[in-house]
């Protein structure tokens, strides 16, 4: 009986661990799709400008977190350096 209910805790630890490295992930994924639209501001070649335009309607939620980023900027390469334990 206590087999099966360690079995579960040592399950739900690696689902959970599992969900925050996928969260991460999709985070930096987004930030990616924006350099891409948005990149010429910083100095990135930069889609056509008709595709910018197009994909710009799906990239307001991306501006807000941009916005917010910015204004508490933090070290991003000690971020994922404590995803992967280091």
């Amino acid at each position: 009986m206590g087999g099966r209910k360690s079995k579960s805790m040592f399950s739900q630890f690696f689902r959970e661990h599992a969900v925050s490295h996928i969260q991460v992930e999709r985070r930096e994924l987004e930030n990616i799709f924006a350099l891409l639209v948005l990149g010429s501001f910083v100095g990135l070649p930069s889609p056509p400008t008709p595709l910018s335009i197009r994909m710009l309607p799906h990239l307001g939620r991306e501006l807000q977190v941009m916005g917010r980023r910015a204004e508490t900027l933090k070290d991003i390469y000690g971020e994922i350096a404590s995803l992967m334990d280091l």
